[in-house]
């Protein structure tokens, strides 16, 4: 292995159950459907739909490209393109070769790029010649830059790319997150991690051949894990989501006619909030193929939740938690129960073979701590991660037994010498009847400190700022309610889809 590979000790414990669900390493799951259902659909892209033969013999072929250029076994190769099929085999043919993907979603800006590339000392740089990613340039370092085109038409009558069986605990590929310090930070994940969490969920979701899955989110965010390597595991078809479409609430809701036979999917909640407020969701019938509808990465107002949940009484629904660091660590089903439930979902009970502890364990709530087979190797050019895993929310169980989610610990604040958890301000104004959507942000500091709230409305409704401050009042002590409000159409997000919350302050400012 190149030297600054993370891998965990070689005495890992291993989990019954978890050992790779009877696969090698991840690139064995195409290369099993393939030999068990070669004509099955493995990925629809648009109009373009690729067989598991089809996928299995496009990636040995990339795989051949990959290593006549030099790479290697430990190698990193960041992927700077659009999802496509032909990126879909070529990050197979990265895991062929024992070299590690980098996704790098086609939104990011040729400085970031090139600041994952050097951060992660990448091999090789491919890209899908659009735009600004067409051009090589300077900043790349000694990363060989390529486009995919390219690379493809080299391919031909190149000799086999040696084969290459990792071990599961090698690292497979990094995904990078926003870091505290305002670089990305690159979270590096094995064989070993990602497989427990896919061989848990399909059999959470009763994945089968016959599923279709949705593909929304990028892949460089851990939601892709799923889509991907649970239609994979499965022999079942991923359709992918164009980046430009994402955030298209009439386009997504198409996206679930019944002619398109999507039946599993995964997005963050507002996704699915945004298809249900702007995009006509509700004003269809159930989609008759739909099966399973999962969420993760951000709360779901619940509202919202109880109004899909009445909507679509033969769907199942999860609720999914975990930061990237642990892919999904908890689990949780909404069910025609929670059609009366005030309180927030909770994320649920342990899932993908993890132990779930409360630090402090003897407080009323404390740090949510993970430890399991899918917890990182660690971050890229840091020391390997060694133990449980911190992930700096807060949680608390409710009378069920259920983990609760409260809060980012980093999420508190202090405004006129007050502590206050951001999330509990947004969970009262959250439960507002008029409320769609809502983001608390601190403007301001010192004494001039306040909490402001952007408040997306639902149809025909705007609360007033007095409405809002009376309501939140019968919920929160008077240090807690929020001095200003703003109306927005739409909570601005980051590339992953989550709240932008600097955005909102700067808005705010």
């Amino acid at each position: 292995m190149t030297a600054g590979v993370l891998r965990p000790p070689v005495a890992t414990e291993r989990v019954a159950g978890h050992d790779a669900c009877a696969h090698g390493a991840l690139q064995e799951l195409v290369r099993d459907a393939a030999g068990r259902t070669p004509d099955a659909p493995a990925v629809h892209d648009g109009p373009i739909t690729v067989t598991y033969r089809d996928l299995d013999r496009e990636a040995d072929r990339l795989a051949a490209a990959l290593y006549a250029r030099g790479v290697r076994a430990g190698d990193r190769v960041v992927i700077w393109a659009e999802k496509s099929v032909d990126v879909v085999a070529a990050m197979q043919a990265v895991l062929r070769i024992g070299a590690l993907y980098v996704p790098v979603a086609p939104t990011n800006p040729t400085a970031r790029a090139q600041l994952i590339a050097a951060g992660c000392t990448a091999t090789m740089v491919i890209v899908d010649g659009v735009g600004d990613r067409c051009g090589t340039g300077d900043g790349w370092a000694s990363a060989i830059v390529t486009e995919l085109d390219a690379l493809r038409a080299g391919a031909a009558g190149l000799p086999p790319a040696p084969a290459h069986r990792p071990a599961l605990d090698d690292p497979a590929y990094i995904l990078y997150t926003s870091g505290s310090t305002g670089a990305p930070k690159g979270v590096c994940l094995s064989h070993r991690n990602a497989l427990a969490f896919v061989c848990w969920a399909a059999a959470e979701t009763g994945l089968h051949a016959g599923d279709r899955l949705a593909n929304h989110a990028p892949f460089n965010f851990d939601l892709s894990v799923f889509d991907l390597y649970g239609a994979f595991h499965a022999g079942a078809a991923v359709d992918l989501v164009p980046t430009a479409l994402a955030y298209s609430p009439e386009q997504l809701v198409e996206l679930l006619e019944p002619a398109r036979g999507v039946t599993v999917w995964y997005s963050v909640p507002s996704a699915l909030v945004l298809m249900m407020r702007q995009g006509g969701l509700l004003d269809r019938p159930q989609p008759p193929g739909l099966r399973v509808c999962v969420f993760a990465g951000e709360p779901f107002p619940i509202n919202d939740v109880r109004t899909l949940r009445r909507a679509w009484p033969g769907v199942r629904m999860f609720n999914w938690y975990g930061p990237t660091e642990t892919n999904v660590c908890t689990s949780y089903e909404v069910t025609e129960d929670d059609l009366g439930r005030e309180r927030p979902l909770p994320i649920g009970r342990p899932a993908s073979a993890a132990t779930i502890t409360l630090d402090p364990a003897d407080a009323a709530e404390g740090e949510i701590v993970v430890t399991g087979p899918t917890v990182m190797c660690g971050y890229w050019g840091a020391p390997a991660h060694q133990g449980p895993y911190r992930t700096g929310d807060l949680g608390r169980y409710d009378g069920d037994g259920e983990l609760q989610y409260v809060g980012r610990r980093d999420a508190m604040v202090k405004v006129r010498g007050h502590r206050i958890e951001l999330g509990e301000v947004e969970t009262a104004i959250a439960s507002h009847p008029q409320v769609a959507a809502v983001a608390v942000v601190v403007v301001g500091s010192g004494l001039e400190a306040r909490l402001h709230a952007a408040v997306v409305a639902r149809p025909g409704q705007r609360p007033s700022l007095l409405a809002l401050k009376g309501h939140c009042a019968a919920r929160l002590p008077r240090y807690m309610i929020v001095d200003t409000v703003s109306h927005v159409d739409d909570l601005p997000r980051t590339a992953n889809g989550k709240t932008d919350r600097a955005a909102l302050i700067a808005a705010a400012g």
